[in-house]
């Protein structure tokens, strides 16, 4: 780091009366002055020192930010990035819509995460996860989760809504998710892929504040279907906070046919406020993914089985649950945590 030197008087005063001394806590022996010149007058003040640190960190991450900028724009012009065939773009995910979610993520929820050494390192799974909020911030939060902390995209497999929507329908498939369909979800899990599901879909996301933490039904069990046939491992996955989010008091369900919405909630700032009711509320929020469930003790013959399908949806929709009440049981307060 630069030091600065101060320059000395180099008559009397000050300095004089401390030649042929130690300065008091200097920890310099007498002395140590030449020809009149005090060369502890060369140590530099901690308050230059941290305030040169200061400056050369902020001179770094502009420059970094400058590099890292100029680097992706280079990228996107040259086409120097690749996209598969479901339409993901890695290099778009990580420097676009990661930073947009990261700071809600860290700082807005606070979120905290467990079990992501149940995200298996390499190889596919299937994470199957409650649905609550109104709109499907949960599944943006815990796709930051396993993006940052187990380092694999997660593929989420999204309703035709999402995809309909002009702006969004492109970035949801640039950041790697697809259609709620058997074939795709098939498909990404033989590819090695994290896929991720919400099988109680509208319903758990637009069901009432009343009902909160109260698991919906799973369907029909196709998300298991896909991961028998694919011999994928099943990842519970317990999302708390996203229920406070937009507490939903009330459904306007004449308006959301008119609209064609599969529910328009009425919560305690929307549609008050206008636009600003749509700020979440900074609920805090816990993720935690669960044991991994096998799939790979079934024969064939098993993703065809209505029985074993009822089973293994039942016994994932207890465990999630469960493992949901557990983790009401030890947050103190919905804000704080």
């Amino acid at each position: 780091m630069t030091q600065v030197a101060k320059v000395i008087p180099l008559h009397g005063g000050a300095n004089a009366q401390r030649r042929g001394g130690a300065r008091p806590g200097s920890g310099h022996p007498a002395g140590r002055d030449l020809g009149g010149l005090d060369l502890d007058a060369f140590d530099l003040p901690a308050q230059h020192t941290a305030a040169d640190g200061f400056l050369d960190d902020l001179r770094r991450t502009l420059i970094d930010q400058v590099t890292g900028t100029a680097e992706f724009v280079r990228r996107r012009m040259t086409g120097d990035y690749d996209v598969d065939d479901f339409g993901f773009d890695p290099h778009f995910a990580e420097n676009v819509v990661m930073p947009m979610l990261r700071p809600l993520f860290d700082k807005w929820f606070r979120v905290e995460v467990r079990g992501i050494e149940n995200i298996p390192a390499d190889g596919s799974a299937l994470v199957v996860a409650n649905h609550a909020g109104t709109l499907p911030i949960d599944a943006l939060m815990t796709s930051v989760a396993v993006w940052d902390q187990a380092h694999r995209p997660l593929r989420m497999l999204a309703a035709d809504l999402a995809f309909d929507m002009p702006v969004v329908g492109t970035v949801a498939r640039k950041a790697g998710h697809t259609l709620a369909c058997h074939p795709d979800a098939e498909r990404l899990l033989r590819e090695d892929q994290v896929v991720a599901v919400f099988p109680e879909g509208y319903k758990g996301l637009g069901k009432p504040f009343r009902e909160r933490y109260k698991l919906q039904r799973f369907g029909r069990g196709g998300f298991v279907s896909a991961a028998l046939k694919t011999h994928a491992p099943i990842v519970p996955c317990s999302i708390v906070g996203s229920e406070e989010i937009y507490p939903n008091i009330a459904d306007l369900t004449s308006l959301a046919r008119v609209l064609g919405l599969p529910y328009f909630p009425v919560t305690p700032l929307f549609p008050l406020l206008g636009p600003l009711g749509l700020v979440p509320l900074p609920s805090k929020w816990y993720i935690e993914f669960g044991t991994p469930i096998p799939t790979d003790v079934y024969d064939d013959a098993a993703a065809d089985d209505p029985m074993v399908l009822f089973e293994v949806t039942d016994h994932v929709r207890e465990t999630i649950q469960q493992t949901l009440y557990k983790l009401l049981t030890r947050r103190r307060n919905v804000f704080l945590g």
